[in-house]
This record gives structure tokens, sequence and C-alpha cells, in this order.
């Protein structure tokens, strides 16, 4: 039975006697729950109200009242008071109402709480089956909230992930209309008996999950625990198509204490949930398979394995790592561009090998160190490097050919042959004609009695003739025409030399020899000048080589991630 109480006073003793202490000038209104042992119970928490001609009318619990109170207040009320009373009256009935529902679905739940959760008839440390040979199913289902991160070098996979675990407990059911329409409890998880499902490839020690919820509790006996959890898994990183590579990183669930004799796991869905996924900036989700495992060699084990197929986006070290590489072999191109005489290719050669060492040390800190597979940029920077310490070789000896000259070594005919006929042709090169005034090319005419064409040696002979010529006719001597069977400068003066004086003589073995040095002047350097052509013969054709091995290397590399088996990224 429940009664209004409404004290009115304006004394401490008769505030005392209603709540057992208070203030003056107040009037007091509780609900008052009448209970069978005699007293009467206030359940009416305090609310503030209007004040009015000093009077302030004042909801507080009042803990134990006497009902023969009311009738000898109201009779001593003034007629206000009265009139507020009766204007109040409405709305404290439509609010005590509604307190009154609270308090009693409150106590209905609280009475259902003990009720299941009685010492007498629960034990959370018993496992929920009705006897010793029933298996008690727990069905499994992850739902991935974030991928945090993957460690590639520690081999460590961070997720966000809700752990559904779903069974029934015969122990916590119930009838609603018992307990004032009541279908569904919740739970701290701590109180009821819990399956213990671990994660069995954590990489961190931390095996259960983070915080122990509410578990959801229906009226048939059926529980649902979500509790959320950050874990760190092994995950075995295969490096071979990095940065372009795909992983498959699992999350093993098993009980740490029951087996398969005592519990049954059996995945809910087939695939794990992403409704509450955030996308990640590095991955993309391929797919989320799971799967029930059960060892036919052993009875007792079971567990349920989520696969969580993973792929890279690789545009950040494609920036940051690929770019740069292919860059800096084009320098290394550049090498067998670069002329001899400049004496900067090895300078070129080394710079670019060691910015390539630079990239090669990046990748081994962010790969795991791992024999099985080496990256596919690691690959590609080995590959360059190769490439460039072929091209200091070849500059090396590029740079010995070029100086080579007729003191040191004789060109031999078949590198006549190859490098300065044959390979400009087919190299797109062509040699300048040389338009020296002492290596001018003759033309020749019908025959050589018309016109003969002499070479420097006959020019210069010509030369000592026209001079032995002009000298007989100053000093008043006949000289001959040179016979054409003059053969060499020697017999033509041994012919001529006995009709000049010493003078004359001597001055035209002066000319003589500086014809002479001046004719193996320009045939020394018409050698060495083959020498550097054949060196610059090389040069190109090791720059073509060049372009197509580093053309067809780079797209052989970076096309192998294209074969693959993908399947296309789940969005979300």
């Amino acid at each position: 039975m429940f009664t209004l109480l409404i004290c009115f006073s304006s004394s401490q003793s008769s505030l005392n006697s209603c709540k057992g202490g208070g203030t003056t000038m107040l009037t007091k209104i509780a609900l008052c729950r009448t209970l069978l042992s005699g007293p009467t119970v206030c359940l009416f928490p305090g609310i503030s109200y209007l004040q009015d001609s000093g009077l302030l009318l004042h909801l507080l619990p009042v803990h134990l009242c006497q009902q023969s109170l009311l009738p000898a207040r109201l009779k001593n009320s003034n007629p206000l008071l009265t009139a507020m009373r009766k204007m109040y009256s409405l709305v404290l009935f439509v609010v005590g109402s509604f307190c009154l529902n609270g308090s009693m679905a409150a106590d209905a739940e609280e009475k259902l709480m003990n009720h299941l959760l009685s010492p007498d008839r629960y034990n959370k440390l018993i496992r929920p089956a009705v006897n010793s040979s029933q298996l008690v199913s727990i069905e499994l289902q992850v739902s991935l909230a974030q991928l945090i991160s993957v460690n590639e070098r520690e081999q460590i996979m961070t997720t966000n992930v809700w752990l559904n675990q779903e069974w029934i407990d015969y122990r916590l059911a119930w009838k609603p209309s018992d307990y004032e329409g009541i279908n569904k409890l919740r739970i701290p998880a701590k109180h009821i008996w819990l399956p213990d499902i671990v994660l069995y490839n954590n990489a961190d020690g931390t095996y259960e999950v983070s915080l122990y919820t509410n578990a959801v509790v229906m009226n048939n006996g059926s529980i649902r625990w979500l509790p959320p959890a950050i874990y760190k898994s092994a995950c075995k990183i295969e490096v071979k198509h990095f940065p372009f590579d795909q992983q498959n990183c699992t999350l093993k669930f098993r009980s740490w204490t029951y087996d398969h004799t005592e519990i049954d796991m059996v995945l809910k869905t087939s695939t794990a949930s992403m409704d509450d996924f955030t996308p990640s900036g590095e991955w993309d989700i391929v797919a989320l398979p799971g799967r029930r495992t059960v060892n036919p060699l052993d009875p007792n084990y079971v567990d349920v394995t989520y696969d969580f197929i993973i792929k890279r986006k690789p545009l950040f070290y494609t920036i940051n790592l690929i770019i740069p590489c292919v860059l800096i072999t084009s320098l290394a191109i550049l090498v067998f561009y670069l002329p001899s005489d400049c004496g900067e290719k090895m300078t070129l050669c080394i710079s670019v090998l060691l910015a390539l060492t630079v990239f090669l040390l990046l990748i081994s800190k962010i790969v795991p160190p791992t024999s099985l597979d080496v990256p596919l940029i690691g690959k590609y920077l080995m590959f360059t490097m190769v490439l460039v310490t072929f091209s200091i070789v070849t500059s090396v000896c590029v740079l010995n050919v070029h100086h080579r000259s007729p003191s040191t070594h004789t060109m031999p005919p078949w590198v006549k042959l190859v490098f300065l006929e044959r390979l400009p042709a087919y190299l797109f090169m062509k040699r300048p004609e040389n338009n020296s005034p002492r290596q001018k090319p003759c033309h020749y005419k019908k025959t050589k009695a018309e016109n003969p064409c002499m070479e420097p040696s006959d020019f210069y002979k010509n030369s000592t003739y026209f001079l032995n010529t002009a000298s007989a006719k100053r000093y008043d001597m006949k000289v001959s025409e040179t016979p054409d069977n003059v053969s060499s400068r020697r017999d033509f003066r041994l012919r001529t030399g006995a009709k000049f004086s010493p003078e004359v003589q001597e001055a035209i073995d002066g000319v003589s020899f500086i014809a002479e040095h001046m004719k193996s002047d320009d045939n020394d350097q018409s050698v060495i000048e083959d020498w550097k052509y054949v060196a610059m013969v090389v040069d190109r054709l090791f720059l073509w080589i060049f372009v197509l091995v580093c053309v067809l290397g780079t797209v052989g590399l970076f096309l192998q991630p294209l074969f693959q088996n993908h399947t296309a990224a789940i969005n979300p």
C-alpha cells in the first residue's frame, strides 16, 4: 500500500517528527509506502518547487513518517496551503506513478539478478552442461574494427577486433512473466561462466581481452558476449614482391583449458564482419575468411582461425624508393655518353654506386632479415648495382683504349675492320672528314700520268726537288727533272747531291728532316685519333646495351606482381 504524505510545518519539532530533522518554514511532501511491519518508508526523492508567500514547497526523502501526523497537519493548515495542495496533487500523482513504475521495474530486475546469481543455484566455475558428456557449443565471429599496423621487420600485425561469442547457459533462463516482462539482462562478464577463448598466435604475451564488458543474457539462457580487444598476432611476412606484396596473417582462437570433448567451437559466419571497420592508409583488405580446424589425429583439438588477406598500397614506396632508384639508374646510363676527355666518368659511376648502396641500406631497415626471399625492390637495387659496376669496368676499358698511342700499342687489323668500318654504321655513327691541309685527301684523275696523287712524303720530296731546282737556277746550274723511277729521297740525293754546294746540301738535309718529322707526327696523330674513335665506338656500343638491359630488367622485375593471383580488395 502506497500513501502520499504531505507534511506542513513551521516549527522545528514538527519537522523532526516527520523526517527526523530539517529546517523551518518548509512544506514536505513525501511518497511513502506502508510496510506490513507498521512504519511508513518514503520512496520519493527530493525535488524543489515554487516558493509562494514565503513558503517553499519541497519534496524530500522522509525515512520514517507516521500516518497519524497527516490529519492533524491538514486540519491546522491555512487556506493558501490547502489550495497549493490541491494544485500540486495531480502533478505529484503523475510523477509518483512514473517513479513507482521505475521502482517496481528496478525491483524486478534486482530480484531477477539475485535469483539467477544466487550462490545456491549458480556457480560460475562450473561448465554449463547438463551432464559431463554434453558439449557446450560456442559460436564465434570476429568483427574487425581497425587494422592498426603491420610491422614487417618484427612480423607482427596489430588489430582492433571485437570477438563475438555466443553460447547457452541453461542455468540463466527464466520466465519473463514472473519478472515484470523482463526478457533481457546485462550481467558483468566476471560473474558468469566464460569459455576462456584466447588468441593462440599471440606475439606480445597478452592473450585475453583487454576489457571485460557486460554479457547480454536472454530469457532462454542464450548469452552474447562482445568484448573489444587489441591483438598483436604473429604474422609471417612474404617479402618477395615488396612493396607490391600481399600478406596472409591469421588470428587463431582456441579455449585455453577446455578441449573438444567439453566445448565445440563453431563459426557463426564464414567471414569476419567489417560493419564498423575504419579503412587503413597503408593496407587494403582483400578477404577475411574464417575456418574451423579439427585435427583428425588429435580428437581433443579444435580451433577457429581467421585469415586476414591484406594488400599493400604501394604509392608511398613508389614515390620514396622506386622512382629515386630509377632516376639514379638513368644517371648511370649517362656515364657512357660522357666524353672520355672530361675525366669525370669514374666519378659519376662511383657516385651512382654509393647512392644505390644507401637505398639498399634503407630497404634492409624495413623488410625482415629473412633468407627465404629477396624483396622486389632489393632485386632491382642489386640489378642496378651490377649494371653500375659493369659500367665502371667498361669505363676503365674505354679510358684505356682512349689514351693509347703508337708508341705503346699497335692497332690490330681486326680492330680497324670491326670498330672503324663495320660497327659505326650499325650504331648510327659517322666519322667526320679530316680537313687538315697536310692530310687533305687527294682527288685522283683518270690516270696517274695526268695528275699523280701525292702522299705527304711525295709532297715533301717534290718540295725538295723544287728547292733543288730553284737553288740550281740560283747558281746557274742545270738540274734535270726527277725521274719517275726515283724511289726515295736518298737515291735522289745520291744522283743530284754532287751538283750542290755544301751549304745548299745542308739546307736540303734540314728541310728533308723537317719533312720526315712532320710526316711521322701526322702518322702518329692519325693512329691516336683512330684509337680515340675506337673508344668512342665502344662507349656507344655499351650505351645501347646498357639502355636495353635497364629497360628490359626494370619492366621485367616490376611486372612480376601483376602475375600474382590477387583478389580485388574489399570496400567496407
